[in-house]
């Protein structure tokens, strides 16, 4: 028996004798049938999701949440002006550029010798619902 087989029957011996191995977890081995069918079959397929993982983590990290800020108040911007805006290097701001544009939250376009970026409108939606712009001080 595999050690995952192992502390899942452990668990369920412990439901059934009513105790409880988790706190987060209920005492019962209970399931409303009904509705986690109906829960599970309106969620979105594993490639949707990853998707929007994927946009979720583009704001992971605190570099490219700061940028994203930039990109919000300034509209458009290129790597020297963002560099200077957050007091950090052009090659690490290029790099997370780079990572937002990948997870779909940032786009760029060449203008003569510059290249702009500016949020797409998921990255400028996703912003919105983790850092509303009424919550600045």
């Amino acid at each position: 028996m595999e050690r995952t087989d192992v502390r899942t029957n452990v668990r369920l011996a412990l439901r059934v004798a009513g105790m409880s191995a988790d706190r987060d977890t209920c005492d019962l081995l209970c399931l409303d049938l009904p509705k986690a069918e109906r829960v599970r079959a309106a969620l979105p397929p594993l490639e949707q999701l990853a998707t929007w993982a994927a946009a979720a983590k583009g704001l992971g990290d605190p570099t490219r949440l700061a940028i994203a800020l930039a990109l919000r108040d300034g509209e458009r911007a290129c790597v020297c002006d963002l560099a200077w805006i957050l007091g950090r290097d052009e090659k690490l701001v290029s790099h997370h550029l780079r990572q937002l544009k990948a997870a779909g939250l940032a786009r760029s376009q060449r203008d003569g010798k510059m290249v702009m970026y500016e949020l797409t409108a998921r990255g400028r939606a996703l912003l919105t619902a983790i850092a509303p712009e009424e919550a600045r001080a």
